[in-house]
Order: structure tokens, then sequence, then C-alpha cells
């Protein structure tokens, strides 16, 4: 499902929908915070990065788990992921292996996340603690904010910069997961991904007090001449739009564009439809990493995948916290 519109209207002048919705959203708000409140979890032996959001789908928390799982690698550490796997069939707990497991047994993430580290996917995140913190001295929690049953030593709040926090109201009024202000009582830094632009915006209409991480995401330069490239460009991730503006950055020629529901299954059926189209069009099949690992074995030799990274502009608020919080950890 992707998102509506309403959602993100400005918080000051709530879409009629949003304010019918409010009811709803003030119970959904109460859930979680129920759920929140339980305390206690599981305490690992290594240090825990949470990387979650209070927006619900995509804001960038993929991007920036390979990133910090990168800097903490060329810094010497060690470090594991822990993923609930979402979409995959598979409970767990269990390290994922690219080459025996499947998206639909692991989720894409998962599978994108293991070329960067090792990956241990569970439902329940404290036999999935227990499982990665062995020969691992760094743990990285995908998706955990929301979470009680781990304890986490930094939890990384990550939102795009151009939508920010929406309409400011929890689902079905608007994009949250709960309220900005009592989820952001538990972060210890924000990271928000934008263009200078969009980072300016964010600033005036959601200031925040917490330290403050900024990043971009940016094509990953590989040798693959996009200038001119023809391209059917199609997404299943959280703002396929991003996708597809970043492709038009990168030189291509977008003929046509199918955005797709967030982790959409890519079936034989929609695959052959879109190879149909981009023959009739004489355009090239262009897809994200995190797609890709969910084509069927039939037509990966007919897609491209366009590798994006995100790029932070500066790590220092992360190692003053690291510092602050007396953790072990070098970056």
């Amino acid at each position: 499902m992707r998102a509506p519109s309403f959602w993100f209207t400005p918080p000051d002048q709530p879409a009629l929908r949003a304010r019918l919705l409010t009811p709803f959203a003030f119970v959904a708000a109460k859930v979680t915070a129920a759920r929140v409140a339980k305390g206690g979890g599981y305490r690992a032996s290594v240090p825990v990065i949470c990387i979650g959001n209070i927006n619900v789908g995509g804001t960038g928390k993929t991007p920036m788990t390979m990133a910090l799982a990168q800097a903490l690698r060329a810094a010497g550490h060690n470090p594991a992921v822990l993923t609930r796997g979402y979409g995959g069939s598979l409970d767990g707990p269990f390290r994922v292996d690219e080459t025996a497991h499947s998206a639909a047994e692991v989720g894409d993430e998962a599978l994108l996340l293991s070329a960067f580290a090792p990956v241990f996917k569970s439902v329940d995140r404290a036999a999935g603690m227990l499982m990665a913190e062995a020969g691992h001295d760094v743990i990285l929690l995908d998706d955990g904010h929301q979470n009680p049953s781990v304890i986490k030593d930094i939890s990384i709040c990550v939102v795009n910069a151009r939508q920010g926090f929406g309409n400011g109201r929890v689902m079905p009024a608007g994009p949250l997961r709960e309220q900005v202000d009592v989820g952001l009582q538990r972060a210890d830094l924000v990271l928000s991904i934008g263009g200078d632009k969009d980072q300016t915006s964010f600033d005036a209409r959601w200031p925040i007090a917490l330290p403050h991480l900024r990043g971009t995401i940016v094509p990953l330069p590989t040798g693959m001449p996009w200038q001119g490239l023809r391209v059917l460009a199609f997404a299943g991730i959280g703002q396929p739009e991003k996708f597809f503006a970043t492709l038009r950055q990168a030189g291509a020629e977008v003929v046509r564009t199918q955005p797709l529901d967030d982790h959409q299954p890519l079936t034989d059926a929609l695959m052959a439809r879109l190879a149909q189209e981009a023959k009739a069009q004489n355009a090239q099949l262009v897809t994200t990493e995190k797609d890709a690992v969910r084509l069927p074995d039939s037509f990966r030799s007919q897609v491209l995948a366009f590798p994006v990274r995100l790029s932070v502009q500066d790590w220092q608020p992360l190692r003053d916290v690291i510092a602050a919080k007396g953790l072990n950890l070098q970056l």
C-alpha cells in the first residue's frame, strides 16, 4: 500500500480525512505506547545500535544500516545486523545465507544487507540478539525503535527530509507509528535524508533538539553508462518516486515508471508485462537493488539494478553520542 497524499498535508492544515480518522489514530498511539512501556528486554553483551523510525514505510533505514556497517568495519569492528526480515516466511532465529535463502523466506532487505555484514533474522528479537552477539562486537538492530524486547544502547531515528513527519498524526490519520515527541524521547539521534533544499525545509518545519546526522542518497559508481539510456523503471519500495528521480539525475531517459507497493511480489505475470512494454519502447528494465533480489530467476538477466548508497555528511554527532555513553566503539 502506498501512502495516501492526505498524510502529508501541513500539520496546521490537516485534511478532512485526517481529522475524521484522528480518533482511531489516538487509539493506535495508545496501543503503541502500551507496548513500548513494557520495558525490560534482553541486554546484549555488546553495544546495540537501533536504526528505526517513527514513520511507517521507507525512510532510509536500510541504506543507513548499510552505511553504518561499512563505517564500523572500516574502523576495525565486526558488526552483525539483526532484522525481523519483513515479508519473509521463516521466523528464525538463524543467520541469513544469501546463497541458500530466498527473499520470500527472509525478506528482500535481509538479503541485501547480507552483502555488508552477517545478518540474523528473527521475529523474536531477543532470541535473535542472543545468536547475533556471538562472535560480533556490535549489533545493528534494523527497525526496532518501537520494540521493547531488547535494550538499545543508541537509537537513531531515520526520517525523509522532504516529507518529514507528514501531517504529524498517527496512523490511520497520518504516516506515524507514534507521536513525534513521544518517539523522539527514546531516540539519541535523528538522521534526515535528502538534498540541501529538503534539509533546510525539514529544519524549518521540524526543529529537532537531538544530535542530528544528515545524509543524501547518491548513485554508486559502477561504470554503467546511464547517460541517455532509455529505461523503463519499476520499484516496490517505500518511496519509488525518489528512485525514479535519482535515475533521471544520473542521466537516464526514463520513458515510463511503474511504482509498486513496498515489498510487492514480482510475479512472472507482472514481469512478463513489464518486459513486453520495455521491448515495445526499446527500453531497458531497471529497478532498485532491493527489488532485484525478489526477481524471478527467469528475468534476472533482463533487468539492471541501479545501486545507490547513503552518504553521511559527518559522523561526528554519532561519535559524540558514543563517547557520552562510554561505549567501546570507534567510528
